[in-house]
C-alpha cells in the first residue's frame, strides 16, 4: 500500500479542500492510504526559530519526509494560495527539505467559477523552486469551481463528469508516482 500525505490548503472548518482530500481518502483506499495534514496549527514561520521549529513544525516535515507523495489541495485566495499553505511550505523550505523530490499532485477546489486556476499555477513556481525542488505531477490540473454545490450531504462528489476526471488524474499521479520507484 502506497502512504501519501494530503496537505489541506486553508484553515477554514467549512473547506471543501479538506472535504475533496477525504473523497479522495475514502474513493481511492484501495490504491494508498491517505493521511491529512492541518498546516492550521504550525507557528508562523520565522528565521529566528528555523533550528528549533517546535513539535508542530517537527511533526509535520516527518509526515512530509516519509509519506511515498504529497497530494496538495489548495483553494484561491486573491488569486494566489493561502498564507497558511505558505507558511506551511516556508517550513518546509529551511534547515530541512522533506519535499526536495517528492512527487506531488496538486489539487484544488473553490466556491467561484474559475477553480483555483490561478492558486495553482501560483503553487507550482513555489514547488519549483530551489529551496523546495518537489516534482509536480504535469498537466493534470484538477479544478472544481462552485465547490459548494459539488459534494451531496455525505461529502460524496455528485458530478460523473467531475468524479472521472479525478479519476483520470489520480490514476496519472499514481503513474507518476510508480516512475520514480523504476
Amino acid at each position: 500500500m502506497i502512504n501519501l500525505v494530503g496537505i489541506v490548503g486553508n484553515n477554514w472548518s467549512g473547506s471543501t479542500n479538506r472535504q475533496l482530500l477525504q473523497y479522495m481518502r475514502t474513493r481511492y483506499a484501495d490504491r494508498f492510504s491517505l493521511t491529512l495534514l492541518e498546516p492550521g496549527s504550525l507557528p508562523l514561520f520565522s528565521q529566528d526559530d528555523e533550528n528549533a521549529p517546535g513539535p508542530a513544525v517537527e511533526a509535520f516535515r516527518q509526515a512530509v519526509a516519509g509519506a511515498a507523495g504529497v497530494i496538495i489541495a489548495t483553494p484561491e485566495h486573491n488569486h494566489s494560495i493561502p498564507a497558511v499553505l505558505k507558511n506551511a511550505l516556508d517550513w518546509c523550505s529551511r534547515v530541512e527539505h522533506p519535499l526536495a523530490g517528492k512527487r506531488v499532485m496538486i489539487v484544488g477546489s473553490a466556491l467561484g467559477p474559475m477553480g483555483t486556476v490561478r492558486a495553482q499555477g501560483h503553487l507550482r513556481q513555489i514547488l519549483d523552486s530551489p529551496a523546495i525542488a518537489a516534482h509536480v505531477l504535469p498537466g493534470n490540473e484538477f479544478l472544481l469551481a462552485g465547490a459548494h454545490a459539488q459534494f451531496d450531504a455525505q461529502g460524496q462528489l455528485t458530478n460523473p463528469q467531475t468524479i472521472a476526471f479525478l479519476d483520470t488524474c489520480v490514476a496519472h499521479y499514481l503513474a507518476f508516482l510508480n516512475a520514480e520507484q523504476e
